[in-house]
């Protein structure tokens, strides 16, 4: 079963509501016993079953919507888990936003807008591989992105401190809050890649020809701050994870778990919903019936038929 707590011990991920995590506490690879590679495939597949069947009853049920947030560091797998987790589900119904900086336009709304646009409806899954966590994430490590955003009182990196930190960590727990209590499922996800697998993957994509395109030196400058994106990390999500939008700090080094984790803990959070296909009431039921008893008398054959004379 992907669900089984004897194989994934999903607790151990979960970063518990109003905790200060150090991002070192957590593991970066898998260093159970209990799977390997192969079979972790193999769970992986049936999974990606059960999720899309999940998924269908979810469409039809049309109470709930999914948003499912990926964070991470440059290399730490964030494509490939979305593409691999999610290739079961039936694309009508789930949507893939990536998030890149934002554009002029963008700029000139507040920092929830443009994800705002990209939500899920009801009965739909939407996916933001970067997310509005941006925005206390990148423009931490970089504050003076922020006056790109011409917010009123904020008119040099003086004004950017500690409180308005906390302040926007209130305003994403708020936004989180509105979401979930309107029918909102949200599963957050940071893949914890160490600085070193972050190096090998780096080396493969400019080794690999048919990865360079994946590789930018602005990567390898951005790994320079890689003491700083960690605390900017851990302060996100001590501040941000809440009983209503957990966030869950998985494993990245082993791509093949950090896929099952994933697929695991979205099963496990389906597991709790209480969704069903709906239920026809008695007129409905005869109406089918009828509609059952037409169809059963019609003739097979496709051929038109013969005019007289």
């Amino acid at each position: 079963m992907i669900t089984d707590k004897n194989l994934i011990q999903l607790k151990k991920y979960l970063v518990k509501p109003e905790k200060r995590i150090k991002l070192k506490d957590f593991d970066t690879e898998y260093k159970g016993k209990a799977l390997n590679k192969a079979d972790s495939e193999l769970l992986l597949e049936n999974g990606r079953k059960h999720l899309a069947e999940v998924q269908d009853m979810l469409y039809a049920h049309n109470r709930y919507s999914v948003l499912i947030i990926f964070q991470a560091m440059d290399a730490a797998g964030k494509d490939g888990a979305v593409k691999h987790i999610m290739s079961g589900f039936n694309p009508l119904g789930v949507k893939v936003y990536s998030f890149k900086a934002p554009t002029s336009h963008e700029l000139d709304h507040d920092y929830f807008w443009r994800h705002e646009l990209a939500l899920p409806s009801r009965g739909e899954i939407a996916i933001h591989n970067r997310s509005h966590y941006e925005n206390v994430l990148v423009t931490k490590v970089h504050p003076e992105w922020i006056l790109n955003e011409r917010i009123p009182g904020i008119e040099s990196i003086k004004n950017i401190n500690d409180k308005f930190w906390q302040q926007r960590y209130k305003q994403i727990r708020r936004f989180e809050k509105n979401l979930t209590d309107n029918g909102t499922i949200i599963l957050k996800f940071f893949l914890n890649v160490s600085k070193k697998e972050q190096k090998k993957r780096f080396l493969e994509r400019i080794d690999d020809a048919s990865k360079n395109w994946k590789f930018s030196l602005s990567d390898l400058k951005e790994r320079g701050f890689w003491d700083d994106y960690q605390k900017a990390y851990e302060d996100a999500l001590s501040a941000t994870s809440t009983n209503y939008a957990p966030w869950h700090v998985i494993p990245a080094d082993d791509k093949w778990f950090t896929r099952l984790a994933i697929a695991s803990i979205i099963a496990q959070k389906f597991a709790t919903l209480k969704i069903n296909y709906p239920v026809v009431n008695q007129a409905q039921k005869e109406e089918l019936q009828k509609a059952k008893v037409q169809l059963m008398t019609e003739p097979d054959s496709d051929k038109p038929k013969k005019r007289k004379g």
